[in-house]
């Protein structure tokens, strides 16, 4: 099973509309930048919007309250599991 965590758009190459363009997104989470492919996303994404990854492409984008969301959900369920018995 994977994980997909939304990260961060912060760059943008390309035109949504040449599929010959270099159509690529700079991504950032936690500090950690990764520079991702946009040829299969659903839809084109802004600045400041999230996208959801897999093998660097993005296929997924997310308005920036939601991608926002889903980070305190991630964050809020991994300090859960440290609260489990035996997870020390």
């Amino acid at each position: 099973m994977c994980l997909a965590v939304p990260m961060k758009v912060i760059e943008l190459t390309g035109d949504p509309d040449d599929i010959a363009s270099d159509r690529t997104a700079v991504v950032a989470t936690d500090g950690i930048q990764k520079k991702v492919r946009l040829d299969i996303v659903d839809r084109w994404p802004g600045i400041g919007e999230y996208v959801i990854i897999h093998a660097g492409f993005a296929i997924h984008t997310l308005a920036a309250e939601e991608g926002e969301n889903n980070l305190k959900l991630i964050q809020a369920m991994a300090e859960g599991l440290d609260l489990l018995p035996g997870s020390q």
